[in-house]
Parts: structure tokens; sequence; C-alpha cells
């Protein structure tokens, strides 16, 4: 099996920040073709900027960084610095990137690097709003066909939402734009609150990170410490969900997730329920399947491949 060759679109946050680190301590099987940053959890200035400290932290400052949108396709930008801290990246003290940022914009990187592959061989890993991926589809459809899978964090059913009573972080800030992706044809793999909810960093998980005794192990460490306050709080789970993590992870070991092809459609008119992922996961309606959508992980097995892993950096 050769790497499978993919772009990670993300505005990290710290669980983004992991998702990252994962991918990059994974040559044998995923190749980073790019990193493209969007608005999200905190403005695009930051998010452009963690991407690039992350890729630093993980000793792969050859990583090409590219900045996208810097705010959503029809509405303001609504970001998240109540859960990640002011630089989104808050907990571990990690010193200002030195690599570049390129001077290629997000979406036209996206746009070429699918026109330069073959058809089927480029995954897109949305970890964030879906700004880029939307842009990029409606500058050029051409090369939706050309995308072997979209492995995105975002959405839920049974969980509802955690911005919004009806509506997951990453589709809200962004409704059309999740739209424009999941009536776009292309396939697409949902890791949703559903699962998230799922991965639990546990003290005794969050243990193992902290023991692999490298910076990357401890900056982990520090980070799930930061952000798991408010989830405690507001959940009063017993560990904060490492979100986004589980589309790399799903890339390694898709054995570890399992779920259902259904049809998915996202509400962008509602202003009660604005950014919903309306999830037909009984099949009650005749709309036809367009996502695998996600139910369940196998969080132990996730766990421990994420501790191997990191344990490389």
């Amino acid at each position: 099996m050769t790497a499978r060759k993919i772009i990670i679109d993300t505005d990290p946050g710290q669980d983004d920040a992991v998702a990252i680190l994962l991918a990059l301590a994974s040559p044998e099987d995923i190749d980073v073709l790019g990193i493209t940053a969007v608005a999200g959890n905190v403005p695009l200035s930051l998010t452009s900027k963690n991407a690039r400290i992350v890729c630093e932290l993980a000793g792969k400052p050859d990583t090409l960084v590219f900045a996208g949108c810097d705010r959503p396709l029809g509405r303001k930008l609504v970001t998240a610095e109540h859960v990640h801290g002011q630089t989104g990246l808050n907990g571990p003290v990690l010193p200002d990137p030195v690599m570049p940022l390129q001077e290629q914009h997000a979406v036209d990187f996206i746009i070429d690097t699918l026109r330069a592959h073959d058809a089927g061989t480029v995954t897109l890993c949305p970890l964030g709003p879906l700004t880029n991926i939307a842009m990029a589809f409606e500058k050029a459809p051409d090369i939706i066909e050309k995308v072997q899978e979209i492995v995105l964090m975002g959405g839920a059913y049974f969980e509802v939402g955690n911005i919004t009573p009806a509506a997951e972080f990453n589709i809200y800030v962004d409704p059309q734009a999740a739209h424009i992706v999941f009536s776009s044809g292309a396939p697409i793999v949902v890791m949703p609150l559903d699962v998230t909810h799922k991965a639990l960093v546990t003290k005794p998980r969050n243990d193992a990170f902290r023991a692999i005794g490298s910076a990357v192990g401890t900056a982990v460490a520090e980070m799930t410490d930061f952000f798991e306050r408010f989830d405690k709080e507001k959940y009063g789970s017993n560990g904060a969900p490492l979100h986004d993590p589980c589309v790399t992870a799903y890339l390694i070991r898709p054995d570890l997730f399992t779920g259902r092809h259904i049809n998915v459609e996202i509400e962008t008119h509602s202003e009660l329920t604005l950014g919903m992922t309306v999830a037909d996961w009984w099949r009650v309606t005749d709309r036809p399947p367009n996502a695998l959508f996600m139910g369940d992980i196998d969080a132990d097995g996730f766990f421990a491949l994420l501790t191997e892993r990191l344990s490389r950096l």
C-alpha cells in the first residue's frame, strides 16, 4: 500500500493540532501534500500561524502551509476562543514559526493539486469550516470528480449541537459552504460529534501522552489539559473529546470506526436550526445516501494508535 495523498484543511485549534501531528507522524500511511488554513476556531491570521507552529513542533518545517478564506461565504465569522483560548493553541508555550507561509491562496492550491494528480488519488481532510473546500468546488467544478474522498470532522445527529442546540461548530460557522460540499457528489466520510464525544482524553490517556517524554508528547498533554476544562464543565464528562484526530486516524485504521451510508442535508435557512446536519440515520426518507456517517469508535484502539504514532515525533 502506498501512502494516501491528502490535503489537510484546518483551523487549529488544539484537536486540529493533534490531527496534524498524527498525519505527519505516519508517512507510511499518509502523504501530506499541503495544509490549508481557514478561519474558524480563531481568525485566519492565527490559524495559518498555528498550522506552521504545529509543523515545526513535529519537526516537519518543509510542510507546505497555505492561508485560505478569512470569513464564511455568506455570514459573519463565529470563532471559539472560549474553548481554545485567544491563540487557538492555549496550553503549551510554543515558539512562533520560522517556516514561511506559502504565497498561493489555499483555494488555488486545492484546485491546482487536484488537477495535477490522477482522479481518485487525493483525499481532502477538512477539520474546520468547509469554506475553502466549497470555494474550490465553486471556482473549479471540474475538480469534484477528481477527489478520492472527503473525510471531515463536523456535524452531529444523536449528539445534536455544541455551539447551538442544533448545530455542531464547524458546520454552523459556514452552513452554506457545508451545503455546497454535501451536495457536490464527492464521496464523503463524516466524523460527527456522535463519534468524537466517545474519543475522550481521560487522565490515564493524557498521562500516556505525557509519558512519551518528548516535546510533542508534552505539548499534546498540555493542550488537552487546557481545553478539557471547558468540556468537563459543559458536558460533565471525564475528559475532553479529541474531535479532529478521528479524521486522520480513519485514514490509518478505518476499522476503528463504524457507521452508515445515509443522506445528510445541511440546514441553511432556519434561525433556530441553522447549520444542523439533518442525518437520515434511520433511513426514513427516500433521499439518496451522500455520506458515510460514523456512529461509533473503538476509543481504546484510537488512543493506542495516537500514542504510538506521536511517540515517533
